[in-house]
C-alpha cells in the first residue's frame, strides 16, 4: 500500500484511533525530539527498557505488573507503566548515569530524529502491548503491522540499542575501522 492510498483511505470526518496513533507517532518524534534532545531521549530510552524489566519482573500475586487485571481495566495497567517510566528516567537524571549520556547536549539533527523515531516508536509498541485483544483487533491492520505483535515489539527493542551502538557517544556513525 503506497501513501496516496493510505492517505485516501483515512475518513478525516470520522478519525479512528488508528489516524490519531498515526498523527500521535508522528508529531511526537517532530516536535517532542527537538524540544528535549538527544541525550534526554536516549535517557527516556532507558527509562522505558528499565520499565519494562521492572514491570515483567515485579513479584505480584500474578508475576507480573503486565498481567494484572483490574476488572478489565488496561487503562491502570499503561498508567503504571507511565508512572514507572518517570519514576525510573527522574531517578536517571540526578545520578551518575546522566554524565554517562552526555549530560544533556542535544546532538545533531539527524540524530534527535532518528533517537525520536525510535523512542516513541518503541513506546507506542509498548503501550498499545497492553491493550486488550478486542480493541487490538479494531485496528487497523497498518498499524497492527507497524506496533503491535512481538516480532514487531522484538524489533522496536532492538533498533534504538543498534542506532546508539552504530551512532556512538560522539555521534558519528562508526566505521569499519573504528571497531
Amino acid at each position: 500500500m503506497d501513501i496516496q492510498n493510505l492517505i485516501a483511505s483515512v475518513n478525516w470526518t470520522t478519525p479512528t484511533w488508528d489516524l490519531f496513533i498515526l498523527i500521535f507517532f508522528f508529531a511526537a518524534v517532530f516536535l517532542y525530539g527537538f524540544s528535549l534532545g538527544r541525550d534526554r531521549i536516549i535517557i527516556i530510552l532507558m527509562s522505558i527498557y528499565i520499565s519494562l524489566t521492572l514491570i515483567h519482573a515485579f513479584p505480584f500475586p500474578s508475576n507480573n505488573l503486565a498481567e494484572i487485571k483490574f476488572g478489565e481495566s488496561y487503562v491502570i495497567q499503561i498508567g503504571i507503566f507511565l508512572a514507572v517510566v518517570l519514576v525510573v528516567f527522574f531517578l536517571i537524571l540526578r545520578s551518575a548515569l546522566y554524565s554517562i549520556f552526555g549530560g544533556g547536549s542535544q546532538g545533531s539533527w539527524w540524530q534527535v530524529l532518528l533517537f525520536s523515531f525510535l523512542q516513541v516508536g518503541l513506546f507506542l509498541s509498548v503501550v498499545l502491548s497492553f491493550l486488550p485483544e478486542e480493541i487490538i483487533s479494531e485496528l487497523a491492520p497498518l498499524t497492527k503491522q507497524i506496533f503491535i505483535g512481538k516480532n514487531v515489539q522484538f524489533g522496536w527493542l532492538l533498533a534504538p540499542i543498534l542506532a546508539m551502538v552504530l551512532v556512538g557517544r560522539k555521534g558519528k556513525i562508526k566505521n569499519e575501522e573504528q571497531f
